[in-house]
């Protein structure tokens, strides 16, 4: 059993902690699926006001190949979601497109959005990149608009790189 208590006072120790408890969750856990089970439930349970927090997995042919395939719906904590998004469509897509964090502040201000939970404004989404491949998108929603800021992109890009290997 996990009990984790990390201090909400200070972010940046913040994220240090929550990485720290990712790490512990996936340690020894070959399984990305169960890994990723876990990870979101983690960031469900301990980051504030958030709406819906998971994954998205880079799968179909050649799915090492950031060209083909498409995300296809992860474990998460939150509302139904979307199952598919085509790489390039959407922040997840977006992201996975690029290999690159997006921030958006309010996501009814983004081209081409779309749109599983109404209630949805802000979001940050981190590319899942292990041995130079993408395996899967971090997406973190929010019913806040400008809920994120650099600083949580940061924390979770490094949780993400902490425990990427066991993530694909």
């Amino acid at each position: 059993m996990f009990d984790f208590a990390i201090d909400t006072e200070d972010r940046s120790t913040f994220y240090a902690e929550l990485a720290d408890a990712a790490d512990a969750l996936t340690a020894g856990e070959s399984d990305a699926i169960a890994n990723m089970a876990n990870v979101s439930a983690l960031i469900w349970q301990l980051v504030p006001r958030l709406n819906w927090a998971g994954f998205y997995r880079l799968v179909g042919p050649n799915s090492g190949n950031d060209s083909n395939g498409e995300l296809v719906l992860g474990p998460f904590q939150g509302k139904a979601a979307c199952i598919r998004i085509p790489l390039g469509k959407g922040v997840c897509g977006t992201a996975a497109a690029e290999h690159a964090t997006q921030l958006v502040d309010d996501v009814h201000s983004f081209a081409g959005h779309i749109a599983c939970d109404a209630e949805s404004r802000a979001e940050l989404v981190v590319p899942v990149v292990t041995n130079g491949r993408l395996v899967a998108v971090l997406d973190l929603d929010s019913p806040e608009p400008g809920r994120f800021d650099a600083e949580d992109a940061t924390g979770i890009e490094r949780l993400v790189a902490r425990i990427a290997d066991r993530l694909g």
